[in-house]
């Protein structure tokens, strides 16, 4: 052997052993199985609360703490399928709980056999499902923390609904509105569909919870009331399939006999009126059930999300 080659020969060793140093140096891996590499960077934490009930703890920028998410599967769920339609259900004011559409609105069981994930977010108590400008940021939790944590973990796709009661048919009809191409239907049961309608509802009901209208949308001329309110986004709501219903506040047939008349369901139908009339002159696509007797309860946001989902599903495919 020539002392070319040994040269070369050595050279070549040499190379190998400087690839091998910097293999060695190199992180390990990230592919693994679901959830595992994922958990120690992931800013969320999974509880599994049945079969096809999980409660994520989603560590926030946009609240400034952690928040709470329940997410119910569909039947033939696993880890990397998709992607899956997603219903969002969205809470009412001044609930104890944020899962309440599980505890009191028979979510779970209403959406069993539709093959599309269930999404019950936390909300706050007078949160009105918008940026604070002073305070917490829901829309961005919601609509972008949350939902790209969907796509992630969940094998959430792009075919969405959203639906809710009282403040979160507000939020529905707000948010469809506003994100125009998001949401392809969307539910209001009881919702505050006019924000700006002279009442002082908003006021009022934040000041239950010492909290000033100012730091949610700034003062009463601000343009950002109109920028939330449903009843002057109808236009930006053609092409998306919508439901309302609405009691007239009187005691119904979901009511206890000793049950008062509720002034608060009475507002609530008059905004769902003007609400309906602008979108139908918008060309907007409206199913309407004012069902007349009927209080601001939960028997009767059940019923209208089990006549709803028909509907809803339909329109992000996941009919049964």
């Amino acid at each position: 052997m020539n002392r070319t080659a040994v040269r070369l020969g050595v050279l070549l060793l040499a190379a190998v052993a400087v690839v091998a140093v910097l293999l060695a140096l190199l992180p390990p891996s990230s592919t693994g199985t679901y959830g595992k590499e994922d958990a120690k960077a992931s800013p969320v934490e999974v509880r599994k609360l049945g079969e096809r009930d999980h409660e994520l703890t989603v560590t926030s920028a946009a609240l400034g703490r952690e928040g709470k998410v329940r997410v119910l599967l569909p039947e033939g769920w696993a880890p990397g399928s998709g992607p899956w339609p997603v219903l969002y259900l969205l809470n009412g004011c001044c609930q104890s709980a944020y899962d309440t559409w599980i505890t009191k609105g028979g979510a779970a069981e209403l959406t069993l056999g539709y093959r599309a994930l269930v999404v019950i977010p936390e909300g706050g108590p007078v949160g009105f499902y918008s940026d604070w400008r002073e305070g917490p940021g829901w829309e961005s939790f919601h609509l972008t923390e949350v939902r790209t944590v969907l796509e992630r973990d969940y094998g959430a796709g792009d075919r969405r609904a959203v639906a809710g009661l009282s403040m979160g048919g507000f939020g529905a009809m707000s948010y469809a509105a506003r994100h125009p191409g998001m949401f392809q239907a969307a539910a209001s049961y009881s919702g505050v569909l006019h924000t700006r309608d002279g009442k002082g509802g908003v006021d009022w009901l934040l000041g239950q919870y010492g909290e000033e209208s100012v730091k949610l949308w700034g003062s009463p001329q601000d343009p950002q009331w109109a920028a939330h309110n449903p009843a002057d986004l109808t236009g930006a709501l053609r092409g998306v399939r919508l439901f309302v219903s609405s009691g007239d506040g009187s005691p119904g047939p979901l009511d206890d006999a000793s049950e008062a008349r509720d002034d608060g369901e009475a507002s609530l139908l008059l905004q769902a009126v003007t609400f309906v009339e602008r979108a139908k002159a918008a060309g907007a696509e409206v199913s309407v059930d004012f069902y007349g007797p009927g209080t601001h309860s939960w028997p009767y946001w059940r019923r209208g999300l089990e006549r709803s989902l028909p509907m809803l599903m339909g329109s992000i495919g996941a009919a049964v």
